[in-house]
């Protein structure tokens, strides 16, 4: 039986985003999580792109042809994320929730920004914004 593959497009480069996106597993029979690294030119990137969704501010879920973005994109990893092991369990308890999503999404980015701003990190720039390069 062929599972869908479920895209999620991250920024490889951040310490915290890698340790999440490795540790984060979806129930099978949902589909297969497929990482991919928006750092590495791409189709979903593309469009991503072409949607106007900034990667640099949040991570992005593809499912079929939905794109999750940021906030939606870890509630929606929450949903159909597996309740195996620890972290999966913490993670669905605090993401299951839009609202506790929404809240806790941009203060994760923000702790993100900074974490790649002490490391000499660039932004992807995605979007291609003059002057956006740096944190």
């Amino acid at each position: 039986m062929d599972h869908e593959k479920i895209l999620l497009v991250y920024d490889r480069e951040c310490p915290a985003c890698n340790a999440y996106c490795q540790l984060v597993n979806i129930r099978r029979s949902v589909g297969e999580l497929v990482i991919v690294n928006a750092r590495d030119d791409s189709e979903v990137l593309r469009e991503v792109t072409a949607q106007g969704l900034d990667i640099d501010q949040g991570m992005v879920l593809k499912m079929g042809d939905q794109l999750y973005y940021g906030a939606d994109a870890i509630h929606a990893l929450a949903l159909i994320g597996s309740r195996s092991g620890v972290f999966n369990c913490l993670n669905y308890w605090i993401f299951r929730s839009r609202l506790a999503s929404s809240v806790l999404y941009p203060v994760l980015r923000a702790c993100r920004n900074l974490l790649l701003k002490v490391l000499g990190k660039t932004r992807i720039n995605n979007l291609g914004v003059d002057g956006n390069d740096t944190f």
